[in-house]
């Protein structure tokens, strides 16, 4: 019996240490990303994106929590605007604030998660007029810390996060061409 749990345990302390090991090759960042080209013009896009209020017609997340708390400060859109929520265990706690916004090409955005884990990254939209349509690129990009890339060995972060932008992408489409 002795014997067997030695065994256990140095199997164990093996696997513990390949998961670390495996962990370390992972990249110092992480970058997810997706696009979608949206009829209209890049202006009018650019402020249901530049004006944290209208966030609420097309982020995934405002319909994850119906209850989720949002404060507003700074100015009403652009450059220092403040966006903060506190919600339920899928939307959890947070800040944005608009860092950047040169009209109607760019909304660079810190992004900073405080529930159910913290993460400090940024987020960016691009938008880019096509004839009569507008491409429209969601970028997250940040900090890959050691347990992000232990736990990016069994979640993938852009599956996870990506379906999101994907859905916030197709309701903004959506929005902006009703």
């Amino acid at each position: 019996m002795l014997k067997a749990l030695a065994i256990i345990g140095i199997v164990a302390v093996v696997v513990i240490a390949a998961v670390l090991v495996l962990a370390a090759t992972k990249p110092d960042s992480f970058r997810v990303e997706r696009s979608a080209s949206i009829k209209g013009p890049p202006e009018k896009i650019f402020g249901l994106i530049n004006d944290f209020d209208n966030w609420r017609s097309w982020s995934p997340w405002e319909k994850m929590d119906p209850a989720m708390q949002r404060t507003y400060s700074g100015p009403e859109s652009g450059k220092g605007s403040v966006y903060e929520w506190e919600g339920n265990n899928k939307v959890g706690k947070g800040r944005m604030e608009i860092i950047d916004a040169p009209p109607p090409s760019k909304v660079a955005i810190k992004l900073d998660f405080l529930k159910p884990f913290e993460a400090h990254n940024t987020a960016e939209f691009t938008l880019t007029p096509r004839g009569s349509t507008t491409d429209v690129t969601w970028a997250m990009h940040g900090p890959n810390l050691f347990i992000g890339k232990v736990m990016s060995l069994f979640i993938s972060m852009d599956r996870m996060i990506g379906k999101d932008f994907e859905t916030g992408l197709a309701n903004l489409k959506a929005e902006a061409e009703r």
